[in-house]
């Protein structure tokens, strides 16, 4: 029996190529802000998202899936160039990129959601995706505790 079919390999490479776009996308919001907190979030958030892409290639590769090579889409560098413009014309970059990380978020969580939800997996996968889901929710909660402090 295969492990995987067509729509689950499918959405596991988008997944993969949405954390590429997220960490370069918390890369870009570091060259955005001052605000030494706001820094430390953002690396702290890139670091975690190469992380779970490392993570999720070794296992997805053990299970045999065929993992497309990526660095991030084109909708993620559009998605960067619009955190470069918007930082450019806001007078409130710190907030504006926190607006864009909760969106960001808010969308990765939907990604997890609809694959969890939607897609046969095994066990080991489907509790790495539920763990790196939970630390994404955090992140976006994170991200509303911090506006208060930008």
């Amino acid at each position: 029996m295969d492990v995987w079919n067509e729509k689950t390999e499918h959405k596991l490479n988008e997944l993969l190529e949405k954390a590429y776009d997220a960490e370069k996308g918390f890369k870009k919001a570091i060259e955005h802000t001052n605000n030494p907190r706001l820094k430390s979030f953002f690396a702290e958030q890139a670091r975690q998202r190469s992380a779970f892409i490392t993570e999720l290639r070794q296992v997805l590769k053990s299970q045999g899936m065929k993992i497309k090579d990526s660095d991030g889409s084109i909708s993620g560098s559009i998605h960067r160039f619009w955190m470069d413009t918007k930082a450019f014309f806001s007078a409130d970059t710190d907030e504006s990129m926190l607006e864009e990380v909760r969106n960001g978020e808010k969308a990765a969580i939907e990604d997890y959601d609809a694959i969890l939800d939607h897609c046969e997996l095994n066990v080991p996968i489907r509790d790495i995706l539920s763990k790196q889901k939970g630390a994404i929710q955090a992140n976006y909660n994170k991200a509303d505790y911090l506006e208060g402090f930008d």
